[in-house]
């Protein structure tokens, strides 16, 4: 057995008392994808026992409505909070909780979890993703063996379970609600020019995109307000600057807009 150390009161209280708190078998997890100036990350946290990553998530407590729940977990394990969660899928693979991960990770503090504990039941997810401006977070963690970190998208490694798994699938998810939703407002300066919003296409798709067809099909929406300013300074001919138009761009999220990329 490993070196006994004080547990965290918060993994006791989980260990003893969790299945009168929480529902057992079915727990939330949280992907939050980061964009500014340019780059795209993932906010994951990592356990310092544990040379692993691991997405914000938690249990669901009882009688709470499971939207309650991920933004409660969200903003107790990273401090984040006051951002629009969309649920996007279920996770129910029945080898993707692993008994042993919970074991090994309570043997660190010296405890054996017994075979009936209710942390060793098969476990389902429902993921939660949102896509916002990272520079505009402060993280912060209560869990005194944790933090949590932005990761470069294409750095990612050593997930935990099948948390690499729920992050491509939030991540496909936001690539196919590209072709009927808008993005950019809460990611974009609010003067910003079309190469500018045409960078934060491509950084999410991962692809390059041509610029004529993408100017024409941004403006065909109708969401956009060219102004007669342009951006100066720029090595090349001086580009005109946009704004979102906010009544057409709210609609827009409510009824979509159509086409692909």
């Amino acid at each position: 057995m490993a070196k006994s150390i004080p547990i965290p009161s918060n993994k006791k209280l989980v260990l003893e008392k969790g299945d009168k708190i929480y529902q057992p078998g079915i727990s939330v997890d949280c992907v939050i994808l980061g964009f500014h100036e340019n780059e795209l990350k993932v906010l994951l946290l990592k356990v310092e026992q544990r040379n692993q990553w691991a997405l914000p998530g938690g249990f669901i407590k009882k009688n709470e409505p499971i939207e309650n729940a991920a933004y409660r977990v969200l903003q107790e394990r990273t401090g984040v909070q006051d951002i629009f969660l969309q649920q996007f899928n279920v996770f129910g693979a029945p080898d993707r909780s692993d008994a042993s991960i919970h074991q090994n990770r309570y043997l660190e503090y010296g405890i054996k979890i017994p075979k009936d504990n209710w942390l060793l039941q098969r476990f389902i997810t429902i993921g939660f993703y949102a896509l916002i401006d990272f520079s505009e977070v402060n993280l912060r963690t209560i869990v005194s063996d944790e933090t949590a970190e932005w990761i470069d998208m294409n750095k990612l490694s050593n997930l935990m379970m099948d948390h690499a798994e729920i992050v491509q699938k939030a991540l496909d998810t936001l690539r196919n609600q590209l072709a009927y939703l808008p993005i950019g407002k809460n990611l974009l300066p609010k003067k910003f020019t079309m190469p500018e919003l045409q960078k934060l296409y491509e950084t999410i798709l991962n692809e390059k995109l041509d610029r004529r067809n993408f100017q024409r099909k941004l403006l065909s929406f109708g969401i956009l307000n060219r102004l007669t300013e342009t951006k100066k300074g720029g090595a090349h001919k001086a580009a005109y600057l946009y704004t979102f138009n906010e009544k057409k761009y709210q609609k827009a999220l409510k009824e979509g807009l159509y086409g692909s990329w």
